[in-house]
């Protein structure tokens, strides 16, 4: 496995690609972001797949990757749907994944970074509100 080809099945993952996540995974995987912490190929599958029930056409795109023979840090966009009063909008969150390698060459440590509260909590109505005047307050 290269990495080239982890981005491309990120960049093309839908529901019925997440039986492939052995293939760029090991059985033991440690997988970690702001909502979830497991170990374990299956359980990081369950992740993803529940990403499909969650929301609309979830996309990542991989715009930048610093690799060497150890890891990979890769920086995304997630590109998704929310229903808002009763249409579907376009939101994004922006992140990066830190990547370590097993010796067979599949990820064996995957920890994504980004920032929940402006990515996520401020698009929310009563939240955001809340969330904005905070960092209004606390800004220099």
């Amino acid at each position: 496995m290269t990495v080239d080809e982890l981005i491309d099945f990120y960049h093309g993952l839908a529901p019925e690609s997440i039986v492939r996540f052995p293939d760029f995974y090991s059985a033991d995987a440690y997988f970690k972001d702001p909502f979830n912490e497991v170990r374990g190929v299956a359980a990081i599958q369950h992740i993803f797949s529940h990403m499909f029930r969650q929301v609309g056409a979830p996309r990542f795109v991989v715009s930048e990757q610093v690799v060497d023979e150890h890891g990979a840090v890769l920086v995304w966009t997630f590109h998704y749907l929310v229903r808002k009063w009763g249409k579907d909008e376009a939101e994004m969150i922006r992140g990066v994944s830190h990547l370590k390698f097993a010796a067979d060459g599949r990820v064996n440590f995957h920890r994504d970074y980004w920032d929940a509260a402006e990515e996520l909590y401020m698009k929310l109505p009563v939240l955001g509100m809340l969330m904005r005047r905070l960092r209004r307050a606390l800004a220099a």
